[in-house]
């Protein structure tokens, strides 16, 4: 077992993007204790940009977030792409792979995120094609929790599908904190009431992310901006109700500079910090 694979994965990471590269190869900012990528993004490409990319896997801890495993889909899984994964995660020593709880394929891929109907029949649907990917994956799978703004044929909460689903499937939670402040608004439900119901002993790691304020009552999941205020405190009470767990700051477009990419960084930090801080004085 290599050095890195016997660490635990903690503190606050970066979703890495390819022109970064460089940078991080020169110096990586210490306040970066891990990165993640989607496979789809790197599993196509050789040459020297695998070459650094490899350069950084065996420096550093990675998690791989998936795009296309479209989990929901009416398609039948794509098993040479999950072979695919796997190899990556193995050839790049990366221990978890998170994917999403909707789908992007159906008779052809849909270059987007859709939701997947909140109804029982969708939750066993769902629940055997998870469990089929990890059995191929011979690990588990983790879903996490997305944005929608609808939800056709709706017959369960939002909150009560997903629920069963991680029940059903027994796989683990990649628990998007700016998913749900975006949802409890477009949806008019309670972000703190949904936060509290989730399983902590699922949650394998927290996504924070910027939106985009359309309407009060219309928010849009950019990942193009800093993080809110009230997405901030919502990280917080999610340390607080499940514990302090690895947190990954994504930010996809108008990426600015790495400095300033790494303030928002030291605040997950602080907030780690502070709960952690809590917990032992209260004990």
């Amino acid at each position: 077992m290599s050095k890195l694979s016997s660490q635990v994965l903690q503190g606050a990471g970066l979703g890495l993007r390819r022109e970064m590269l460089d940078d991080i190869l020169t110096a990586k900012p210490a306040i970066i204790d891990f990165f993640e990528v989607a496979p789809e993004n790197w599993i196509p490409f050789g040459g020297s940009l695998q070459r650094k990319f490899s350069q950084l896997t065996e420096q550093y801890r990675f998690i791989c977030h998936g795009l296309s495993l479209s989990i929901g889909s009416p398609d039948p899984l794509d098993v040479i792409f999950i072979r695919q994964v796997k190899q990556f995660l193995k050839q790049h020593n990366i221990r978890l792979y998170s994917e999403h709880l909707s789908y992007c394929s159906g008779k052809g891929h849909l270059y987007d995120l859709m939701p997947i109907p909140f109804t029982q029949e969708a939750v066993h649907y769902v629940a055997k094609r998870i469990r089929q990917v990890q059995d191929i994956l011979e690990q588990p799978l983790i879903l996490e929790n997305v944005s929608y703004y609808a939800a056709p044929g709706q017959q369960m909460s939002e909150q009560e599908f997903t629920l069963a689903v991680l029940q059903e499937a027994d796989c683990q939670l990649l628990l998007d904190v700016n998913n749900i402040y975006v949802n409890s608004v477009n949806h008019g439900y309670s972000a703190e009431q949904f936060l509290r119901a989730m399983p902590s002993s699922r949650i394998a790691y927290y996504h924070i992310a910027g939106h985009f304020k359309e309407a009060d009552d219309l928010l849009i999941d950019t990942h193009g901006a800093a993080v809110a205020d009230p997405v901030w405190q919502l990280l917080q009470m999610a340390y607080q109700q499940h514990g302090v767990k690895p947190t990954l700051l994504e930010r996809d477009f108008n990426i600015p500079q790495l400095n300033v990419l790494c303030e928002e960084l030291r605040q997950i930090k602080e907030l780690q910090g502070e709960t952690s801080e809590n917990v032992v004085l209260r004990a």
